[in-house]
């Protein structure tokens, strides 16, 4: 049985160009359709976060509005975290984890992680130790890859540099009216980086796997993603 680490923002609030402090935390469809397909399919996970504080989701994710419209939808993915409230409350904490015990790691967005995995050491030493090995799965989603950014080489170089990478792009960002006033662009920081980046047309699914990492664009990217990441695990177990 393959396993997986999963780490979630603990942030609650992402702090604005201007200093005013958005609310934020987790979107829950890049946490609850990966974790139904990775839960369906037998893999263990392990959910972990910053000080293990509670996993804290983004309620605009949850609104009909940021689900095209889709009450359905929103009501369902809000049952489904109510189903695992348990989990969020009381992840580990990710100080403690040896990331050599997993067979991959797994990073859902919201704007969170932009706000505390971006700069986690705990995270750049995840990524750092499974990244170099091709035995091992890395995967994240949209904001997800915000805490990339934390992570180096032995080199000194950053650890995704050159790598083929999506994420939530800065037209999507602009789209959403939040690009104005926030500190910084995922798009660009990633370009910036160093990374080969690879968006998609916006809002559509799109994933990019490239070699053991796996990242998807957007929430629309969720389930394709997981599909993704499951593919890449069965191949390493096969081998």
């Amino acid at each position: 049985m393959p396993s997986l680490l999963v780490i979630l923002t603990a942030a609650t609030r992402w702090t604005q160009k201007d200093g005013s402090q958005r609310p934020t935390g987790f979107w829950s469809e890049e946490f609850v359709e990966p974790h139904k397909a990775f839960i369906a399919a037998g893999v263990e996970l392990t959910v972990v976060t910053p000080g293990g504080r509670p996993a804290v989701v983004d309620e605009l994710s949850l609104t009909a509005q940021a689900n095209n419209g889709d009450e359905a939808k929103a009501a369902e993915l809000r049952a489904y975290l109510d189903g695992v409230r348990d989990l969020l409350a009381h992840p580990g904490r990710l100080e403690d984890v040896d990331p050599r015990a997993f067979d991959g790691v797994f990073i859902p967005g919201g704007h969170g992680p932009m706000q505390d995995l971006a700069v986690n050491e705990d995270v750049a030493r995840v990524l750092e130790t499974l990244l170099p090995d091709d035995s091992k799965v890395v995967a994240s989603l949209c904001h997800g890859q915000a805490a990339f950014l934390s992570a180096g080489g032995p080199d000194g170089q950053w650890l995704f540099k050159g790598r083929r990478i999506t994420s939530f792009t800065d037209e999507e960002e602009t789209q959403t009216g939040l690009a104005a006033n926030a500190p910084w662009l995922l798009g660009s920081r990633l370009t910036a980086a160093g990374a080969d980046f690879v968006p998609g047309p916006a809002w559509s699914s799109h994933v990019i796997v490239d070699g053991n990492l796996v990242t998807g664009q957007n929430p629309a990217s969720a389930a394709e993603a997981a599909q993704a990441v499951l593919k890449e695990l069965s191949a390493r177990a096969a081998a």
